[in-house]
């Protein structure tokens, strides 16, 4: 009998792997969810949206959604920390080099 799978849908909810607690923030641009990611938790790339360099796989960093959602993929970002705690003081994707 074949092994049956299921692709994602867009909209669908993904809860993330990390055992770290998820916590609210407000700032000036509104309600967060905000979860810190291990390095041991982090097996992806990704592109850090404060200042536009990636984040290697294995680098500790935080994951935020807004607090409307429900942490769908699609609305997730992954930031530095210093990036994410700036965000209110510099604008989306800073210098690229």
């Amino acid at each position: 009998m074949g092994r049956r799978t299921r692709r994602l849908q867009r909209t669908e909810h993904v809860p993330l792997r990390s055992a770290s607690f998820t916590r609210a923030e407000s700032g000036s641009d509104g309600e967060w969810l905000v979860r810190n990611v291990p390095g041991s938790s982090s097996a992806k790339w990704y592109r850090c949206p404060g200042c536009d360099q990636e984040i290697p796989a294995g680098t500790p960093h935080v994951v935020a959604w807004p607090a409307a959602e429900f942490g769908s993929v699609e609305d997730r970002r992954h930031w530095h920390p210093p990036c994410w705690t700036a965000r209110g003081r510099r604008r989306p994707g800073g210098r690229r080099y």
